[in-house]
């Protein structure tokens, strides 16, 4: 039976219009005649090019000289190599040179698909039936970068939607890593990375002398991209490299600031040795996954993009899905799990926020955190998290865990069984909690490479168990929606429930995005009366 589907006239496209300013990162010696040749300039001409500046781009950029400013600190070691004291200039020069090292990055000029849709926290103001969300998108620029940002609007009772006002003035968030680390995790992380040295990244540091702090992680010259097979092969092959000389040094919690200490000190040692420098490399970037960002109070939620900060992002934070939790005690935390790729290799994270405005990012460990497309029960399970995945890269599993970001085992509860997802199933979401059963809205791959939505229903107590299953897909692309980056493909990673329907964000062939509705009541009665593979 084929359920009905209402399709939205909302489209979410991509505008080029929605810059940042980024750090434009430039040669040591170009930077430095860079420099040179500004504070060779007279005043009065140095004023009259931020003048310029300034008229140019301060609608574009909230408090475009303060990037300037912070552009300008970055390149600390330019000065001291050219033995410049930076107390000597003038807040026009430092502002200037800034500017030569800013660039504007359009985060949405490729592609703004894959959404998710939340509860706002704020349901103040709204009339009867109507409700605040907050849609989470994939946004992708030059280079195919892609970070996270946000949209959020007013659904009515007939689940239209109002988009509030988009604005312009993007920023990033400050950030702050302050992570307290265990021992033994951090530990098991590095042990897991040496186990699978296919997904190594590449290393940090090149060369120790100019290893420096940069406030999320100690970098120097970048050697080739090449994956790092951190086994000690002078010796024996099957020897992997110990961290203990590091670790050793440490409590059993330590802050980042008390490693990167340690590291500093190593790293410094005439001694130090090619494969140390290598294990060195891995703690940096197992560390630097953890970190916080601050966005201002002052910025509208559109305005707020969850760029790539740390090394394993670098290449793109991609698949956000995002879930209302609501804890044992009643507390209510949005997390989203989504794959860092720092252009090599993958790392399953988690963000953390109850305001939108602050936001804890994390690493997700365990031995099957390494796949894509993990997505969190929306509360605990029998006193356990849980979590859906597809670790083989072609069937759903649940997992269970105590800790919110250490996943170890998982159980098969789903293979692909119709013509339309031979290929492969995955979710398209965090399970949605109804009165019937746990609602996942699923993707699938069948011929032609066609990307399709599909829906199951498991029991509440046992999520392992299959009420049912749609024998066809709840919606696969049609004419309209089937060009796009790649063809074929309609994507959702999350839905929600409002006013009885089910309101579906979906990305039309990895371009653009729009919603769709359907009755919960009549899809429900589908699945309670459809074809189950595990039902007891």
């Amino acid at each position: 039976m084929q359920v009905a589907v209402t399709r939205k006239k909302n489209i979410f496209s991509p505008d080029p219009s929605r810059v940042i300013a980024r750090f434009l990162q430039l040669n040591d010696e170009r930077s430095a005649d860079i420099i040179k040749q500004v504070l060779a300039m007279p005043e009065k001409e140095v004023k009259t090019a931020m003048s310029q500046l300034l008229r140019g781009y301060s609608r574009r950029h909230r408090n475009i000289s303060r990037i300037f400013e912070n552009h300008f600190n970055k390149l600390a070691p330019i000065f001291d190599k050219i033995e410049v004291n930076e107390e000597d200039l003038s807040m026009n020069q430092k502002a200037l040179i800034g500017s030569y090292f800013t660039m504007e990055y359009s985060i949405e000029s490729a592609a703004f698909f894959n959404p998710s849709a939340m509860e706002h926290p704020d349901q103040s103001e709204l009339r009867t039936k109507e409700k605040r969300v907050i849609f989470s998108f994939r946004a992708t620029g030059e280079g195919h970068i892609s970070s996270v940002v946000f949209r959020t609007g007013i659904l009515d009772k007939n689940n239209n939607l109002s988009i509030e006002p988009v604005g312009k003035m993007l920023a990033e968030a400050d950030k702050i890593i302050q992570t307290v680390y265990d021992k033994k995790s951090f530990q098991d992380k590095l042990n897991e990375m040496q186990d699978h040295k296919t997904i190594i990244p590449p290393a940090i540091i090149d060369n120790p002398d100019e290893m420096q702090d940069s406030g999320n992680v100690i970098s120097g010259n970048v050697i080739p991209t090449a994956v790092l097979d951190i086994k000690d092969k002078t010796q024996d092959p099957h020897k992997t490299i110990s961290p203990a000389f590091i670790l050793d040094q440490l409590d059993d919690n330590f802050t980042y600031e008390e490693l990167t200490k340690r590291l500093e000190i190593a790293i410094k040692d005439p001694k130090i040795k090619e494969d140390q420098i290598k294990i060195i490399n891995q703690m940096l970037w197992v560390a630097s996954a953890h970190y916080e960002i601050h966005f201002s109070i002052d910025s509208a939620i559109s305005e707020r993009v969850i760029f790539p900060i740390s090394a394993t992002e670098k290449k793109g934070i991609e698949d956000a899905r995002f879930v209302k939790f609501t804890d044992d005690n009643g507390e209510i935390t949005y997390y989203a799990t989504y794959t860092a790729y720092d252009g090599m290799t993958i790392l399953p994270k988690l963000i953390c926020t109850t305001d939108f405005y602050n936001f804890k990012i994390l690493p997700m460990n365990g031995e099957i955190a390494r796949n894509k497309g993990m997505a969190l029960f929306p509360r605990k399970i029998n006193g356990k998290f849980a979590m859906l995945c597809r670790i083989d890269g072609v069937n759903n599993y649940i997992a269970y865990s105590d800790k919110i970001n250490i996943w170890n085992n998982a159980k098969m509860i789903q293979q692909p069984k119709y013509p339309w997802e031979l290929v492969q199933i995955g979710n398209a979401g965090s399970p949605i909690e109804t009165k019937d059963g746990w609602l996942v809205i699923t993707h699938a791959v069948g011929s032609m490479r066609e990307y399709t939505l599909g829906a199951s229903l498991y029991e509440l107590d046992n999520p392992e168990i299959e009420i049912g299953r749609l024998t066809e897909p709840l919606m696969g692309p049609n004419e309209s929606e089937r060009e796009g980056y790649v063809p074929n493909v309609i994507y959702s990673c999350g839905s929600i429930i409002h006013n009885d329907d089910l309101i579906i964000p979906y990305a039309m062939s990895d371009y653009s995005s729009t919603y769709a509705t359907i009755d919960l009541k009549e899809l429900l009665n589908v699945l309670k009366n459809s074809p189950q593979t595990n039902k007891k």
